[in-house]
């Protein structure tokens, strides 16, 4: 079991994702993150089938401070019902993982 972790969020703009990606990392909510996009998604949306261009933000945090990201995007999001998705990072080197983890720490 890994205590670091990549999250995904999803936004209909590159703005959008750029300004949760930012403000996630100015807070230490992440350490990190990437803005992946334009990405064409296909879903269920109220009962229809919808195809449309999605932006990305790829994070990287712990499972300690995970909860307080995801409130973080579930607050700055403007979506009802943002996709938020996190997954165990497993491989990785210590010095990464250090570094990751001094750098969500909360600043006193």
């Amino acid at each position: 079991m890994s205590d670091y972790l990549q999250v995904t969020v999803v936004a209909d703009s590159k703005e959008v994702a750029t300004s949760l990606a930012r403000s996630a990392v100015t807070t230490r909510h992440a350490a990190s993150a990437q803005v992946v996009g334009p990405i064409t998604s296909v879903y269920w949306h109220h009962g229809e089938l919808g195809e449309g261009q999605e932006w990305q933000a790829i994070l990287k945090t712990t499972k300690a401070r995970y909860p307080a990201l995801r409130d973080h995007l579930l607050s700055e999001h403007p979506w009802d019902n943002p996709e938020i998705t996190a997954v165990e990072m497993l491989g990785g080197t210590d010095e990464y993982f250090d570094w990751l983890r001094r750098t969500v720490e909360p600043v006193d």
